[in-house]
């Protein structure tokens, strides 16, 4: 399967993917491209310390083009060029366009720091990535006084933020005297754990979709998971 990873960031995902691949632990599995949203993001030098030919790490940043359409061409382009036939999309920044999306359908997937709820109120959507999401999922929890955990995700991509189906999860404890940056710190292991494995189950042609049976956020808790969220993007403006 050869796969391009997109980025906007330190590329820590990213990293843990491709010493997956180098150290045989994900088999049949090739980091054939790395794209950037960003010059400066941090995985574009990871990559290279690990090897990736400079041909295939690009910075094709969204504010270069005119359209969504346009920039979603570009990315198309490059994939074709090297024979992509999957895309992960590891801290990527940007929405993703819709062109993108269709030409990848099935084949293209997200990662989130949280615990996600298809089709009902969670702890995705637009602004939530990053240090917001554990603090409000670690606010969320503290005021209903249940479900003491939060999730690493991986669901499939739509042209909405965080709304595709569930295809991997993995619960993370909240402890006692937790912050949102120790619970990030415990978090993003498991977080690599969770894409390693996502891509083994693409490899291997088991990829199962997954729904909850009991909300995450239960009736009348609408309001406080807003404020939560409100709360987070407060105290984390970038992210």
């Amino acid at each position: 399967m050869r796969i391009a990873l997109l980025i906007s960031g330190g590329g820590t995902t990213m990293e843990a993917i491709i010493r997956a691949i180098q150290n045989g632990t994900l088999q049949k599995v090739f980091p054939t491209l790395i794209i950037s949203s960003n010059e400066k993001a941090g995985g574009l030098e990871k990559a290279r310390k690990l090897g990736i030919n400079e041909d295939n790490i690009l910075v094709i940043d969204p504010k270069d083009f005119k359209t969504r359409e346009e920039f979603g061409k570009k990315i198309l382009e490059e994939c074709k060029k090297r024979e992509v036939d999957f895309i992960g999309q590891y801290g990527w920044m940007v929405m993703t366009p819709e062109n993108v999306i269709e030409a990848y359908k099935d084949k293209i997937v997200n990662q989130h720091p949280g615990p996600l709820d298809n089709g009902r109120p969670d702890f995705g959507g637009s602004g939530m990535y990053g240090m917001r999401v554990h603090q409000a999922r670690l606010a969320f929890v503290e005021k209903v006084q249940r479900d003491f955990w939060t999730e690493a995700t991986t669901h499939r991509v739509t042209a909405k933020f965080d709304e595709g189906k569930i295809v991997k999860r993995k619960q993370v404890p909240i402890l006692k005297y937790d912050t949102a940056e120790m619970l990030q710190l415990r978090t993003l292991p498991v977080e690599h754990e969770v894409q390693i494995e996502t891509l083994r189950d693409f490899v291997n042609g088991t990829v199962t979709e997954f729904t909850r049976e009991v909300p995450l956020v239960l009736l009348g808790e609408e309001k406080i998971l807003e404020e939560c969220k409100e709360i987070a993007k407060k105290m984390y403006p970038n992210g």
